[in-house]
Formats: structure tokens, sequence, C-alpha cells
């Protein structure tokens, strides 16, 4: 639990019976305390009556797994699962976030209508943070989902870059969503509530 406060997961694999709690416990939690992404997970388990199935997948469980079962079929399990939650093969044009729009055809972001020049980084960074907001991402995801891997990006490459963001897509509190930096960690993008005056 305090590894998916602080780092980003595609996906839980867990039991019923782990350290210190139960891994429906475990599971209520991430259903509850990560909702603004939802992540997909398997319960992989001895126990398997069907009220007990039933239960799990009515928690918020997405598939549910029989020990023993084969590393083939784990295998087969998690990539169905993976394909679902990621929509893999399916074409999405256009991603939305309240008055934020990412045009994927024309690489371009829009802010309240209005195009963001956005340079082709700045734009997949943009893209990556909105998809996470709420959850802390490491400089070393960022460096693999935007730069690909690429070892040799400087830390002062992601602040620049973050900081242009700031700018060109106004992510500060009063637009509802505040980019802050962790210490030592990486970044977050946050959606905060807007205060009206009576």
């Amino acid at each position: 639990m305090r590894c998916l406060q602080r780092e980003t997961f595609d996906l839980l694999v867990l039991d019923w019976n782990v350290p210190d709690m139960s891994g429906e416990d475990v599971l209520r939690w991430v259903r509850t305390n990560q909702s603004s992404v939802r992540l997909p997970i398997i319960f992989m388990t001895c126990r398997g009556e069907e009220s007990e199935i039933a239960h799990i997948l009515n928690a918020g469980g997405d598939d549910y797994v029989v020990k023993p079962a084969s590393s083939t079929i784990l295998c087969a399990r998690v990539g169905s699962l993976l394909r679902r939650a990621y929509s893999v093969g399916v074409e999405i044009i256009t991603h939305e976030f309240d008055h934020f729009r990412f045009d994927m055809k024309q690489k371009q972001a829009y802010v309240d209508g209005r195009a963001a020049n956005l340079t082709p980084k700045e734009f997949d960074l943009a893209l990556l943070l909105f998809q996470c907001v709420d959850s802390p991402l490491s400089r070393a995801h960022i460096i693999d989902t935007v730069w690909n891997q690429v070892t040799d990006v400087s830390s002062r490459t992601i602040d620049t870059h973050i900081s242009t963001l700031r700018t060109k897509l106004g992510l500060r509190p009063e637009s509802g969503y505040r980019l802050s930096s962790i210490y030592g960690y990486g970044y977050r993008l946050e959606r905060i509530a807007i205060r009206t005056s009576t």
C-alpha cells in the first residue's frame, strides 16, 4: 500500500492471505484510495468456492485465478486483463480531462478549446500526467514512458519540461489542477477543488 502511494503499477496480483491484513482489505483500500486510476487487480488464491469468487469480484476484483495455476494460464489471464484495461489495439482519437483535451492524431493539446503550443515531448508528458492524475510519477517512469528509456536524460531536462507545462497549460490551483514536485522522487498532477465565493 505504501508503494501504491508512491509508484505507478500496471496491474496488481493479490492473495487472500498477505502480511498484516487480508488481500480483500488491500483490494478495498485500492478501490477507495486509487479511484482516479482504475488499476487492474487479479486475485490468485487457493480459495475456490463460488461464493468467495463472487464476493471478491463484487468487491472490485477484475479476475480470479484458483491455485494451483500454471504459469501459462496466469500469463494468459494477465495479458487478457491488460488488453481490457488499457484498450490495446483500440485507437483512441482524443482524451479529455475537464477543460483539457488531447488530440492524438494531430498531437495537439487544447485548454478550454484553445490550442496549446506543445512540443511532441511536452505533449507526451502532459498526457502521461493527466492519465495518472493524483498518482505520483517517478522520474524513472517518466523517462521510460516519454523518452523511451533513454538513459542520458538529465533531471534539468525533466524539470524544464514540467515548468513549461505549468505555464503553457496553466496548471495552477485556480485551474483545478496543481503540478507539484515530490522531493527525491518525481512529480504529481493533482486535481483540486476550486473554491468559489458566494
